[in-house]
C-alpha cells in the first residue's frame, strides 16, 4: 500500500505559477517511477509529466516547456513546478507511482490520493 498526499494547488491568474508537492508514504521504493496526472470536468484523466527512478523526465506536449517535474528521494516527495499557466491547465492534479521506469495509463492504477485543485482564472 502506498499513500499519496498532494498539495500546493490554488487559484492563479493566467501567466502565473504554482508548485505542487506530493508526499508518498507506505510501501514505496525510491526506484519507482513517479508521475503527475490531471483531470478536468468532462475530460479523461491524463498523464502530464513523469520522472524515472534515475531522473529521466517526460512531458505531455501540452505542458512541455512550461512544467518541470522533480523528485527528492530523501523526502519521499515529487514536485511539479508550473509556469506560464493557462486556463486550460485548470484541473484536479494527482500523483502516482509505478515500480517500472515508465508511468503508464491512469487505468492501470487503483490507488489514488485526494488530488489538489488548480484553477487558472479566465
Amino acid at each position: 500500500q502506498v499513500q499519496f498526499a498532494e498539495s500546493g494547488g490554488g487559484l492563479v491568474q493566467p501567466g502565473g505559477s504554482l508548485r505542487l508537492s506530493c508526499v508518498l508514504s507506505g510501501d514505496f521504493f525510491s526506484i519507482y517511477a513517479m508521475g503527475w496526472f490531471r483531470q478536468a470536468p468532462g475530460k479523461q484523466r491524463e498523464l502530464v509529466a513523469s520522472i524515472s527512478g534515475g531522473g529521466k523526465t517526460n512531458y505531455d506536449d501540452s505542458v512541455k516547456g512550461r512544467f518541470t517535474i522533480s523528485r527528492d528521494n530523501a523526502k519521499n516527495t515529487v514536485y511539479l513546478q508550473m509556469n506560464s499557466l493557462k486556463p486550460e491547465d485548470t484541473a484536479l492534479y494527482y500523483c502516482n507511482a509505478d515500480p517500472s521506469d515508465v508511468v503508464g495509463s491512469p487505468l492501470e492504477y487503483g490507488n489514488w490520493g485526494q488530488g489538489t485543485q488548480v484553477t487558472v482564472s479566465s
